[in-house]
């Protein structure tokens, strides 16, 4: 009773604090404004979070111009994923206290200063894990180890192809497949630069699919037999080719459509082959599977932990940078994942 009264007396006071300042987007397809919003009230399983670092995704540029599938009402600030230190908590939370540094997914409005979030979508970061590490964890490390554990059942020694390699959710394909599942990579890209990065985070081989063709590099690298999985994020007609350079019983899991172009799925291709095409879109398990979504982070924070996995952050911007963040992603100069600081 006395620690519910103390914390319900924090919450008030919190109250009459001073606001915290968030990216809002209040237009469609507009620059994200920069305002200072008042404290939110925490309900009973509630926790507020300062936010040290948001991990900036394609999805939520998408939102930003109403074109993800998941619509927000406006005004609303993006942001799925984010580290911090707890701030305080509502009188029914267990799983986090006061001073704890988290890690957490509340879907948006993770691009402030401050974060209210269920506790149950907070996982607390292990120590020797930096929270920048942290930040980028969930949405492509969880994507991941969904595309290749759980959906393509990926087997030590397989081929794993990977488009749109240098991305961020690509990168972190490479370092589990390579160093978790002991896969062999090819990484394909659009420049001779992302390729080379693709190398040193782990790919055995890279293929340039701005100037050579996908489905003749990979039946050479693979002395004519094809890949095993083919994780594909690109679209249009990087996806055919991706799908014509499977190997016999193949798997091909679709993760997004980066080049804007949303591929038809040729089902003669599926049958000469016995070929295997499925989806993963991680933030839905949330709702369908909850434990394995959890699982997700709890893999990836342990991976970390134990250096098993290095998460690869190609730029750092500030808050009030996050217009030029975005434009960032957009303009396709960014490589590994791109992070909104508060500090």
């Amino acid at each position: 009773m006395a620690a519910a009264a103390l914390r319900r007396a924090g919450a008030a006071g919190r109250a009459g604090a001073r606001g915290y300042r968030a990216a809002l987007c209040t237009q469609l397809a507009g620059p994200l404004q920069l305002r200072e919003l008042p404290p939110r009230a925490l309900q009973p399983h509630q926790v507020r979070v300062g936010v040290h670092y948001c991990g900036l995704n394609f999805a939520d540029i998408l939102a930003c111009q109403g074109l993800y599938q998941e619509k927000h009402a406006l005004p609303f600030t993006p942001g799925m994923e984010f580290s911090g230190t707890v701030l305080e908590t509502g009188e029914n939370v267990s799983t986090v206290r006061e001073g704890c540094r988290v890690v957490g997914v509340p879907g948006t409005t993770a691009m402030a200063e401050e974060c209210v979030v269920d506790q149950k979508m907070l996982w607390q970061v292990p120590e020797g894990v930096s929270s920048e590490d942290a930040a980028v964890l969930p949405v492509t490390y969880g994507t991941a180890t969904l595309v290749l554990q759980h959906r393509a059942c990926v087997q030590p020694g397989e081929t794993v192809l990977v488009t749109a390699g240098a991305g961020a959710t690509g990168l972190a394909v490479i370092d589990l497949a390579v160093n978790i599942f002991k896969a062999k990579v090819i990484a394909a890209a659009g420049s001779d630069a992302k390729c080379e990065l693709a190398l040193q985070r782990g790919a055995s081989h890279s293929v340039n699919y701005s100037r050579s063709s996908l489905r003749d590099e990979v039946k050479r690298l693979t002395d004519g037999r094809g890949a095993n999985v083919a994780v594909e994020a690109v679209g249009g007609d990087i996806f055919k080719a991706a799908l014509q350079s499977l190997a016999w019983e193949g798997r091909i899991v679709v993760m997004g459509f980066a080049g804007g172009k949303i591929p038809s799925i040729p089902a003669n291709l599926l049958l000469l082959k016995n070929v295997s095409a499925m989806g993963v879109y991680w933030t839905r398990y949330q709702e369908e599977n909850f434990p394995v979504f959890s699982s997700t982070m709890s893999s990836a924070l342990r991976y970390c932990q134990e250096g098993k996995i290095h998460p690869h952050i190609g730029a750092v911007f500030k808050l009030e940078e996050v217009n030029e963040a975005f434009n960032h992603v957009l303009q396709r100069q960014s490589t590994g994942k791109v992070v909104i600081s508060m500090q």
